[in-house]
């Protein structure tokens, strides 16, 4: 397999702008590019985008003018938009191609190995960073460092091969990752955090504070993990209390004022990933026979939330 030359980011979201700042930092503007359509590409060439203060610069490319495939694809779109985006990339997928996504959730994967086959494609979680992105300004606080530390993985029976072609070359490149024992357990555990907390502070509209103090965000953040941890369990990953704990104090610790990204969903009027969270878990406990009645609740409440808008 050839060494990895070239880097497409679709999506500039607080991640898609922080990995974009990153990888060119490391590698120039001629080697990653920033990909969208034609539209969208010259907005952000006329508007720009600023990461902690600064304005990037960054390789804006229309999709469509790429004639050859990339080396790595990393998708960073919201949930909503991964179809799409799927399409603007396709013909930028070789052979060859390592494909990531850095979506929340555990179904984003499942969607490229539909699109693309399993060879390419490595399994991503990204956790512990506060991240706000307010028009085309992000901002991006690590909750504990170092900013960017991907965890990386494929599932067993899957090649290897993209997973140890990357982890060399970021390791060429100075670039910070982890190697989990088992991916699949390590998404899992992301998810529940992600369940609890973002849906918690999106229906209460609450930022972390109100997630670190007792009352009903907060006992309603932790009923909706442990359903998670129920479905999970019943989907054969070993999630535990052990799990509940370490996301309870990510949670704990992070800035008070911070707020997750479904609760900025929701003050700016966008669609959430309620699909991804609530959604994933009653579907799959459907499936089990497991009551989900926390999940349940938000999925309805946020629905309706969104309805309005």
């Amino acid at each position: 397999m050839k060494d990895i030359k070239t880097i497409g980011i679709i999506g500039l979201g607080a991640l898609g702008t922080m990995y974009a700042t990153l990888l060119t930092q490391s590698l120039g503007k001629e080697r990653v590019l920033v990909l969208a359509d034609r539209e969208r590409t010259e907005r952000y060439r006329r508007d720009g985008m600023w990461y902690n203060g600064e304005r990037c610069d960054l390789n804006y490319t229309d999709a469509a003018s790429v004639k050859e495939p990339v080396d790595v694809l990393l998708f960073a779109v919201k949930y909503t938009g991964l179809p799409d985006a799927i399409e603007t990339c396709r013909h930028l997928v070789g052979p060859e191609t390592t494909l990531i996504s850095i979506l929340n959730g555990i179904i984003s994967e499942e969607l490229l190995v539909d699109a693309f086959g399993p060879d390419g494609v490595v399994w991503c979680m990204v956790g512990k960073m506060a991240a706000l992105k307010e028009g085309n300004r992000v901002t991006m606080t690590p909750i504990v460092p170092p900013a960017g530390e991907m965890n990386l993985g494929v599932p067993a029976g899957h090649s290897d091969a993209h997973l140890r072609r990357l982890t060399a070359f970021f390791d060429v490149i100075g670039f910070r990752y982890l190697l989990p024992e088992d991916i699949r357990t390590t998404m899992w555990s992301k998810l529940l955090c992600n369940v609890g907390c973002n849906q918690a502070a999106m229906v209460y509209q609450c930022d972390y504070s109100g997630l670190q103090s007792p009352g009903p965000a907060r006992e309603t953040m932790l009923a909706a993990m442990r359903e998670v941890l129920a479905v999970g369990n019943a989907e054969g990953v070993p999630l535990s209390e052990a799990d509940m704990a370490l996301w309870t104090d990510v949670v704990d610790n992070a800035q008070p004022h911070s707020e997750p990204s479904m609760r900025q969903d929701g003050k700016a009027h966008r669609k959430s990933e309620v699909e991804l969270f609530s959604g994933t878990i009653r579907r799959l406990a459907q499936k089990h026979g497991i009551p989900v009645p926390v999940n349940d609740w938000l999925y309805q409440r946020i629905q309706e939330m969104e309805s309005a808008y």
